[in-house]
């Protein structure tokens, strides 16, 4: 592997997601540390709720291809996971399930297996989204993704960012950084 690739995206739609900025932060980390870093917006991928019948009367929605070829390009993941109800949301959800049906001649699961993760959430609540890193975690595991141990939940996300997109505090920024580079470390350290 000459450069780990990285995919980083938000479980958002929302147009200043708080959660979207964080996952910009542990790019810049990745960038750092000789990543090739995607930043994706799943705004610019709608996707019909996953059905199996609409699969198999229409076959995949374009936008679920072009997003499963992301995923195949990339070896990393970063993802910001915006809390709802104690969970991820519909949307995290939907597309990690359209990404993970497998074409005809393709091994189940072929776009998560092998890839490395780091999580990461930021939430108006005092637990900054950490419930919903657990099923997230519980999610990607299952399917065959390495989650890194380290992760991150911003509480009281209203007011922990500044007016350029940065984190207030500045250890928490080092450590969000450093989520992505931890990230692009493991990479290249599995390709040797």
């Amino acid at each position: 592997m000459s450069k780990p690739r990285i995919l980083a995206f938000a479980g958002s739609t929302r147009k200043d997601s708080y959660n979207a900025r964080l996952v910009r932060i542990a790019a810049e980390g990745a960038r750092d540390a000789g990543a090739e870093v995607t930043v994706l917006d799943l705004r610019e991928f709608p996707l019909p709720l996953f059905n199996e019948d609409l699969e198999r009367e229409q076959g995949a929605p374009a936008n679920a291809a072009e997003l499963k070829k992301l995923f195949f390009a990339h070896h990393g993941l970063l993802i910001a996971a915006p809390e709802y109800n104690s969970s991820i949301t519909p949307l995290l959800k939907n597309t990690i399930d359209w990404v993970s049906r497998p074409a005809e001649g393709e091994a189940p699961l072929a776009a998560y297996r092998g890839k490395v993760a780091a999580l990461m959430a930021a939430s108006p609540g005092g637990l900054g989204g950490l419930r919903g890193l657990v099923h997230l975690r519980s999610i990607l595991s299952n399917i065959g993704v390495l989650v890194l141990p380290d992760q991150i939940a911003v509480p009281r996300s209203f007011e922990a960012f500044g007016e350029q997109g940065q984190l207030n505090d500045d250890n928490r920024q080092e450590r969000v950084q450093a989520l992505g580079e931890s990230v692009a470390e493991t990479l290249s350290k599995l390709a040797d």
